[in-house]
């Protein structure tokens, strides 16, 4: 359990304030596909940052960059190739929408990640780059890049050994004529008039005005947003923390060309999927952040990453895991200790019931999900069920878990009249379920009706496991099904023994 002052945002926030008293957090992508579960990492561990310092200072800000004046790099595997080919090289905020609702293509992949980060109750300022490069707020950054092109052509090379050519330019005009920054070159610019000329692969020459007429390539556009907003922390992937990465060369290029200082770096670890890898927006492999706040409360997602140090990786299961996660956070909040980790995971809605998710998935199934059915077998079964919207909440979290990650040994349909499936029962299967009819009581514990199973297998010369076999059989139809002690004690009593009796005598 941590407590204050142990977890790793106090202690980097610690660090932190050693740097000074008002700060600025940035977090950001570029929203070239869409933004995933995996990427949640960086901006939830931002507005962890966030949260403490706001406990201990008050100038405090945090913004996440959409950066959409990147360029459409290729047509990627989920894009119609046939719509998609000519917007290549293209920034994102000038492309069509896919699903023509959004006013560009950047804002297909931002609105739904937007309004992710509200349920998520992370409050953060919106910044578009395009807004921002056309606002003029970046001239004074492109043109002490476009001056110090020759120091920068230095430290790139002596960082990653690459040699940038004689025509490289630390920015990349728009081309007014096919509208793509990708095959443009710089010829000239003009510091008094803030303006840029360029030769374009298009066939097309101009000159253009600094202010939305390009942007600075990525190793160089990022120190320069920095400096540009007076960044002092950021989180950032471990890709770009390697040795020659974008941070060194940031690092270097804010110091010896614009006269700042880098932010305080927070380098995180990816989310992976189990048994699919490393989540990829490109490659299809990803969860998106819609999808699993359906599936769970946005104070579970917070968990899951903010439980664990930036630096340590994540493996997201949205199976079995995902709903342990779900009572494993439940259990604290009812433990009614102070953990840091439930401090600033909480979203304003999380109510704890105190009744095991895994529980509620298998009433919602014996109740075909009707909410006074779930309660009557709450009732019956010990739980006091005193928040019923919370209960109607995990019932519908329950439901889309069911249909999309629950394994298939956690799904049954219990069953209204005798399956056909208890034919291929033998005679000891038989005699055992007479005798569990005739023994079991109303009102015996799951732990009670468990050890009785076991007892009566035996007297009958059955394995256990034959008698749980035949009991999921004539209850369900299936081989399998919910830990049969606890599954039974849910179940009506006078139910469950009419349907054993005529399971042995069928």
């Amino acid at each position: 359990m941590k407590k204050k002052g142990e977890h790793w945002a106090d202690q980097a926030v610690a660090r932190l304030l050693e740097r000074g008293k008002a700060h600025h957090i940035s977090t950001g992508i570029s929203p070239s596909g869409e933004i995933h579960v995996g990427h949640l990492r960086e901006v939830v561990t931002a507005d962890a940052i966030h949260r403490v310092l706001r406990e201990q200072i008050r100038d405090v800000r945090f913004h996440y960059f959409a950066d959409n004046t990147d360029p459409l790099r290729k047509v990627y595997p989920f894009l119609d190739k046939a719509i998609y080919e000519e917007h290549v090289g293209k920034p994102l905020f000038s492309i069509p929408c896919p699903c023509k609702r959004h006013d560009s293509y950047a804002d297909h992949y931002l609105e739904p990640f937007i309004a992710g980060l509200k349920a998520l109750r992370i409050e953060v300022e919106i910044l578009k780059s395009h807004e921002l490069y056309a606002s003029g707020r970046f001239n004074r950054v492109i043109l002490a890049a476009l001056e110090g092109t020759e120091k920068i052509k230095e430290i790139l090379h002596e960082a990653t050994g690459k040699q940038m050519g004689e025509s490289w330019s630390p920015f990349n005009p728009l081309c007014s004529s096919c509208g793509r920054i990708t095959g443009t070159t710089v010829t000239g610019y003009s510091a008094a008039d803030e303006t840029v000329s360029y030769a374009c692969d298009c066939g097309f020459s101009g000159t253009g005005p600094l202010a939305g007429g390009g942007k600075l390539t990525w190793r160089v556009d990022w120190p320069a947003r920095w400096h540009a907003l007076g960044v002092t922390c950021e989180p950032f992937g471990k890709d770009h923390a390697t040795r020659g990465g974008s941070y060194d060369t940031g690092a270097r290029i804010i110091r010896e060309v614009f006269g700042g200082e880098p932010p305080f770096p927070v380098v995180y670890e990816w989310i992976s999927l189990r048994g699919r890898g490393d989540m990829s927006s490109s490659k299809g492999n990803v969860l998106s952040i819609g999808d699993m706040l359906e599936v769970v409360p946005p104070e579970i997602l917070r968990y899951m990453i903010i439980r664990v140090r930036p630096g340590k990786s994540i493996t997201f299961d949205p199976g079995i895991p995902l709903i342990q996660l779900i009572d494993e956070f439940d259990r604290l909040e009812l433990s009614g200790q102070i953990d840091r980790n439930i401090e600033l995971s909480r979203a304003g809605g999380f109510v704890p019931s105190g009744i095991p998710f895994r529980h509620i998935v298998t009433i919602y199934q014996i109740a075909g999900g009707d909410l006074d059915t779930v309660l009557e077998i709450l009732e019956r079964s010990g739980y006091k069920a005193e928040d019923v919207s919370e209960i109607q909440s995990r019932l519908t979290y329950a439901g889309v878990w069911l249909d999309r990650f629950a394994p298939d040994d956690m799904k049954f349909n219990l069953q209204q009249s005798l399956p056909d499936a208890v034919s291929t029962l033998s005679e000891d299967q038989r005699k055992a379920l007479g005798l569990l009819a005739n023994r079991l009581q109303q009102g015996m514990s799951a732990e009670d009706i468990h050890q009785l199973i076991y007892d009566v297998a035996g007297e009958a010369g059955l394995p256990g496991a034959g008698l749980f076999k035949a009991i999921y059989l004539a209850l369900l139809g299936q081989e399998k099904g919910p830990r049969a002690g606890w599954f039974i004690s849910l179940l009506d009593h006078a139910f469950v023994v009419a349907r054993l009796h005529e399971a042995a005598e069928e």
